[in-house]
C-alpha cells in the first residue's frame, strides 16, 4: 500500500479539535518541525485544530515547533517530563496565565506509558514517584517489600514524527538520537503521520534496518533539508512555512 501524502497540508488534515497528539522529539532532536508548522498554518487560516492535548518530552523552546503551537493557543494541555527547557517562554506565559494545563510525568514513566499503549497493556506498576505529589490519587501496591505506583497507558489520536529514511509503504529508519520516543509513539497512536528526509521505493531499506514497521504508519511525506529547532532559535525565527 502506497502511504505517501501529497504535501504537508494534506498530512495534517485529519487532526481535529480536542484530539490527543503525540509529537516525537527530544528537544529539537527528531522534532517534526515542518509538520508542526503546517498544523500551525492551518490553525491560523481556519481556527482549527484547537484545545489539543499534546504529548512530548518537553514543552517547546522559543517560538518555533511545539512552542509555536502553544504560542498560537492551539494546546489546552501538555503531558510532558520537562516543561522548563532552554527557552520555555511560550509554555511559561500560557501556564502562568491559566491558559494551558500540565500533566507532569517522569521521563521513564512517560516512555513506558506510551510503550504500554502500543503493547495493549492498560496499566503497570513503577516505584518512580511513590511518596511524591505525582502519585497522589493513584493506586499503589507493595511487591517484595517495595512500594509501587500504578500508571495507566497513554494513547493518542495522532502521532506526528520525523524519520530519516522511509519507503512508500511506511517502513522507517531514524538518525541516531532523533529516534528517541518516535517508535513508541508510532505504536501508541491511532494514526501516525511521518515526515521523512528521504523517500525511497519499497525494498530499498534493508529489512534488518527497519526500526518502525509500516504497520504502525498511516502516512509519509518527504521533507528534504528539514529545519532544526535549535538552528531556528539561534536565527530568531518564529515561523516556518
Amino acid at each position: 500500500m502506497d502511504k505517501t501524502l501529497a504535501n504537508l497540508e494534506a498530512a495534517v488534515g485529519g487532526i481535529e479539535d480536542g484530539m490527543t497528539v503525540m509529537i516525537g522529539g527530544f528537544g529539537g532532536s527528531g522534532a517534526p518541525i515542518e509538520l508542526i508548522h503546517a498544523l500551525v498554518d492551518r490553525f491560523q487560516r481556519t481556527g482549527s485544530p484547537k484545545n489539543l492535548t499534546v504529548v512530548n518530552n518537553n514543552a517547546g523552546n522559543g517560538r518555533v515547533g511545539l512552542a509555536a503551537m502553544i504560542d498560537a493557543g492551539m494546546v489546552g494541555k501538555m503531558i510532558c517530563s520537562f516543561p522548563r527547557s532552554a527557552d520555555p517562554r511560550a509554555f511559561t506565559e500560557k501556564y502562568l496565565a491559566g491558559e494551558i494545563a500540565l500533566e507532569l510525568v517522569p521521563q521513564g514513566t512517560l516512555a513506558e506509558r506510551i510503550r504500554a499503549a502500543g503493547a495493549g497493556i492498560p496499566a503497570f506498576y513503577t516505584p518512580t514517584s511513590y511518596g511524591t505529589d505525582l502519585a497522589v490519587g493513584k493506586p499503589t501496591a507493595e511487591f517484595d517489600g517495595r512500594h509501587y505506583v500504578q500508571e495507566r497507558w497513554l494513547k493518542a489520536d495522532v502521532a506526528l514524527l520525523k524519520a530519516e529514511l522511509g519507503d512508500r509503504m511506511g517502513n522507517l529508519t531514524y538518525r541516531k538520537a532523533a529516534r528517541n520516543f518516535s517508535p513508541l509513539m508510532a505504536a501508541a497512536a491511532s494514526r501516525t503521520i511521518v515526515q521523512v528526509s528521504r523517500l525511497v521505493e519499497p525494498g530499498a531499506i534493508d529489512p534488518e534496518q527497519v526500526i518502525t514497521p509500516s504497520i504502525f504508519v498511516d502516512g509519509v511525506v518527504e521533507v528534504a533539508d528539514a529545519q532544526q529547532e535549535e538552528a531556528l532559535m539561534r536565527q530568531g525565527v518564529a515561523h516556518v512555512g
